[in-house]
């Protein structure tokens, strides 16, 4: 196999006939460069997509209220349900319910500082917030349970607002004004996903109390303990029949009382990516196999061209198995050096594409936009690079199914009698 003679020969042969050689070649080099290109845009796809689920908790859930669109025990629809501290006490009673919070929409308020304000978001909350929105903390602390008990005026400031109130000087200790009420700054935030940072949190009970909410609640917040679409589906379930009896309307009035569960979402979506990686692998696949098909009716030409070189090999002597050999070592050897080709170009080019995203967040960061480290970037394409393992398997692959390519036509010149191919025309 390792005979210096037949490697000339199959090196002679093949600069002998360079453009057919080149295209074989690039029929294969093409098949594995496309397959590594799909698998790196579809993990990119995949990862993206994943990744911005991951700005809250996959098991997070929020449950809103609204009015009755079906009537009830004789009630009419249109009754408009709404949620009170109590209602909060009673989903975490729910089996499977983890932490939560509730909160109360305050509307616009207007934040001030020195000469400075501007009109940002206040999210009331309580301290279990930060567990199901991730929160990043860049300075201080976050909301406490001593906060919300003691109704204290405090607030935590999103990166933009501290930023626009008190540029580069400290913010935390400070008291900044709230619709004319002063809060002090106990902390500084990033909100994951988002490059605009301007909201803050205040406890809920200090909103309620402060600006007129009494013990209103508008909507709540809850991580499950479920990580299955049905135990998911179950949890929501008693999650409305226990608000249901509580505020007398039909379990299954969706106009009543919304939920959004993000874990069913997050499955089903990665359901769809797992589908679409499928199909990347069979077109994947389909192109591999062009490009085998293109090895192995080369190889049979090549057969036809040197029927009667084989026919002169085998009256002198030649066995079969040499001749295989010969045939089979060409046959690899296009297959192992355009296959490897299209391995580094397709790989190199994922690499390409991801080293240049991590340098455009970096350029972003040093730039002032706040980037994954600071709450991340929304993005659909994400590090859409190969498994190397893959990558090999993939070429080898190739190579195995280009011998096996070239193991037919070699088989057939092995077959050929002497008399025979000496006569071929």
């Amino acid at each position: 196999m390792f005979d210096i003679d037949k490697w000339q020969e199959i090196l002679a042969t093949i600069k002998k006939n360079k453009m057919r050689t080149f295209l074989t070649g690039f029929s294969v080099a093409w098949g594995i460069f496309m397959l590594m290109i799909l698998l790196g845009s579809g993990n990119g796809l995949s990862n993206g997509v994943a990744s911005n689920f991951m700005n809250d908790a996959v098991n997070a859930m929020w449950i809103w209220t609204g009015e009755t669109t079906i009537p009830y025990q004789g009630m009419k629809s249109g009754r408009s349900i709404q949620f009170h501290n109590e209602d909060q006490d009673l989903v975490r009673k729910v089996a499977g319910i983890g932490v939560s919070s509730g909160r109360y929409f305050m509307g616009n308020t207007r934040y001030s500082y020195g000469k400075e304000s501007g009109e940002y978001t206040t999210i009331t909350c309580q301290p279990e917030l930060i567990k199901v929105e991730n929160i990043i903390l860049k300075e201080g602390r976050f909301i406490n349970e001593i906060d919300l008990a003691q109704k204290r005026k405090v607030i935590v400031l999103g990166t933009d607002i501290k930023t626009a109130l008190f540029k580069d000087s400290t913010a935390i200790g400070e008291y900044v004004n709230i619709n004319k009420v002063p809060f002090k700054v106990v902390g500084i935030s990033a909100e994951p996903g988002s490059t605009r940072n301007r909201n803050a949190y205040m406890p809920v009970s200090t909103a309620q109390m402060i600006f007129g909410g009494n013990n209103r609640l508008h909507n709540l917040t809850v991580t499950i303990n479920a990580t299955t679409l049905e135990e998911s589906k179950a949890i929501e379930e008693q999650v409305r029949n226990v608000l249901a009896r509580k505020h007398k309307f039909d379990p299954k009035d969706e106009g009543a009382l919304g939920v959004f569960n993000k874990l069913e979402a997050y499955i089903q979506t990665m359901k769809i990516f797992q589908a679409i990686k499928i199909f990347i692998w069979i077109i994947g696949i389909g192109t591999l196999i062009a490009g085998i098909v293109g090895v192995s009716n080369i190889m049979l030409i090549v057969v036809k061209e040197r029927t009667k070189e084989i026919g002169i090999r085998k009256a002198i002597g030649a066995s079969p198995s040499s001749v295989i050999g010969l045939i089979l070592l060409e046959s690899i050897m296009i297959t192992t050096i355009a296959g490897y080709i299209g391995l580094v170009l397709g790989t190199g080019l994922m690499e390409l594409i991801n080293y240049f995203m991590v340098q455009s967040a970096a350029a972003a960061a040093a730039a002032g936009a706040v980037a994954s480290d600071q709450g991340g970037n929304n993005t659909m394409f994400l590090n859409p690079t190969v498994d190397i393992t893959i990558a090999i398997y993939s070429t080898l692959l190739l190579i195995v199914a280009g011998a096996i390519a070239g193991y037919i036509p070699a088989k057939r010149a092995a077959s050929i009698r002497p008399i025979a191919a000496l006569r071929d025309e």
